[in-house]
């Protein structure tokens, strides 16, 4: 017999504005409880009003904190979330409540050089710098055990994962226009910014930018694929080579015919053709050489 259970999954903890208060106005406050509490003692006579006095403005100064700019206190009541504060300056909340601060900058993430596997399954080295921020609190403390070791790995992932999707170079195996990771680094970092937003939402991060550090292939076949680029670099600039050479040749056969310098039959025209080319292809020097005869003696 089967059994079947149902899972439920917990609702993200959404951050939500705590009650919290100037804090000159406590500390007026607790000026004044000082100050009445002095005049109970010394004036009135009276201990056990300046007794309570004291203890009521130890109990608003433990209220008190000081918050700087982009910084937020994240407040718990006897184990429940009770809200956060992100207003800088002198601030008191409710003294019985914890305060944990949490930084709300912009960070940086430099993520560690990687040996993964391109789209081809070649082996190469990437790395990528990650500018993110905490943008909910309550959801990066709450619910992910290390917000900070949460990114770190999340990163890693994302950066394994948009790696494999492309191929670190064009190919005769791609399609025309296909995005490589050398020639296409925008939108890379694009894919891979919207990866990394994805996976950082359950922690309540925000991804800012995400960029490639590094990209290489990995040392085992670094040479290989150097002589293979050099090899289409070579077949490439040949190419080039050639369609000029012919069309300089088809610029000098028609430029002698339309002027009438000289009447060249099928056969001549191959010689010269043949000539032209390989001085223009060849590269090396070539050695001039001087026919005494005719082109068939």
């Amino acid at each position: 017999m089967s059994t079947v259970r149902s899972i439920t999954q917990q609702a993200p903890t959404a951050e939500r504005r705590a009650h919290a208060t100037n804090g000159y106005l406590a500390l007026l406050g607790m000026l004044a409880l000082w100050g009445l509490a002095a005049f109970m003692a010394v004036v009135a006579h009276h201990l056990i009003g300046a007794v309570l006095s004291m203890v009521l403005s130890v109990f608003v100064g433990a209220g008190l904190y000081m918050q700087q700019p982009n910084e937020g206190r994240v407040m718990t009541l006897f184990g429940r979330y009770i809200g956060t504060d992100r207003e800088p300056g002198l601030r008191w909340a409710n003294p019985l409540a914890g305060k944990q601060r949490l930084s709300l900058r912009s960070r940086n993430l430099v993520s560690p050089t990687l040996k993964v596997n391109d789209k081809r399954g070649n082996p190469i080295e990437i790395s990528a710098a990650v500018v993110w921020r905490v943008s909910d609190t309550a959801q990066a403390l709450f619910d992910v055990d290390s917000y900070e070791t949460y990114v770190q790995i999340q990163a890693e992932a994302a950066l394994r994962h948009t790696a494999n999707l492309y191929a670190y170079d064009d190919g005769e195996d791609l399609a025309h226009g296909e995005t490589t990771l050398r020639a296409g680094q925008d939108e890379v970092a694009a894919a891979m910014k919207a990866e990394l937003q994805e996976r950082f939402a359950a922690a309540g991060v925000e991804v800012l930018d995400a960029k490639l550090t590094h990209l290489a292939y990995a040392p085992e076949i670094a040479q290989v694929m150097l002589r293979r680029q050099q090899a289409e670099a070579i077949i490439s600039a040949r190419q080039r080579i050639v369609h000029g050479a012919v069309s300089m040749v088809e610029s000098a056969l028609k430029g002698l015919s339309e002027r009438e310098i000289v009447v060249l039959d099928d056969e001549r025209k191959a010689a010269m053709v043949s000539n032209l080319l390989v001085v223009l292809c060849s590269d090396k020097d070539t050695q001039p050489i001087v026919n005494a005869g005719t082109l068939y003696n």
